[in-house]
């Protein structure tokens, strides 16, 4: 396959392409041209739709169901993926846990330690796969989803907040040592995004009217994110327009950390 104008061959992996934000991150990678394999944790029919959104666009699409906490299995998606695309250059990490919203004073040992071992030990799982693949690739892509609160905290947080902070650390050092080998490492920390698990605890009455109305308040812009903004700027960190940008965080919250 000849090389596209914005990525070089093969596929972008996106880890949680099967979520709301995952979704629109696939779709977006394959309109600018890429194929895409996306993983999913249980959601296979969302998977599927998709995979045939990234067809739509005229693009390859495989689906891959995987758990990061499992490192073999995580070993052997990317060797799915090598073997079913030809090659990789991008990694996008949307996927994490789901949470309640404590206290840090709340948090128990077993929560903690739950979060972290998903959500941090899984991201390094992802890494420690990925990275051979992508300086095989000579000019390899991480994009991890991150959260604006590492820089303006939102009281009950932590669980998703905490974790975030490792990986972004990760991150940087992935830039700093890896850049050599044409591997470049960013970040999207995001504010509210009207997308994913954030309309249902609305609807469910989790997030009360008062939490939204003071969220949107706190946004510069008096309003939430969308899904197609996340996966324009997921986008343009992975694709040959941001080549020179490593070990950054694009904050996308609407100004909400102003």
């Amino acid at each position: 396959m000849a090389e596209t104008k914005d990525f070089p061959t093969g596929a972008a992996i996106v880890v949680g392409g099967s979520g709301g934000i995952g979704r629109a991150i696939c779709e977006r990678l394959a309109f600018y041209g890429s194929d895409v394999a996306l993983t999913y944790r249980g959601n296979e029919g969302a998977a599927k739709e998709t995979a045939a959104r990234v067809e739509e666009h005229g693009r390859k699409a495989t689906i891959h169901q995987v758990s990061v906490s499992d490192a073999e299995a995580v070993q052997a998606l990317f060797g799915s993926v090598r073997a079913q695309h030809g090659g990789l250059h991008t990694v996008v990490h949307a996927a994490g846990s789901p949470i309640d919203q404590p206290f840090i004073s709340q948090v128990t040992p077993d929560q903690w330690r739950s979060v972290i071992d998903a959500d941090v030990n899984g991201f390094f799982n992802v890494v420690y796969a990925g990275l051979p693949h992508l300086r095989e690739s000579g000019a390899g892509s991480f994009v991890y989803i991150s959260s604006a609160g590492l820089k303006r905290f939102p009281a009950g947080d932590v669980l998703s907040v905490a974790p975030k902070g490792a990986v972004e650390a990760l991150l940087r050092g992935i830039a700093k040592e890896e850049g050599r080998f044409g591997i470049r490492a960013n970040s999207v920390a995001l504010g509210v995004i009207d997308a994913g698990m954030f309309p249902r605890l609305v609807e469910s009455g989790e997030l009360s009217k008062e939490w939204v109305d003071a969220a949107k308040n706190n946004a510069a812009v008096r309003r939430f994110g969308t899904a197609e903004e996340v996966a324009e700027a997921v986008a343009f960190l992975a694709s040959r327009r941001a080549s020179y940008i490593t070990g950054q965080t694009l904050m996308l919250d609407g100004g909400y950390t102003l």
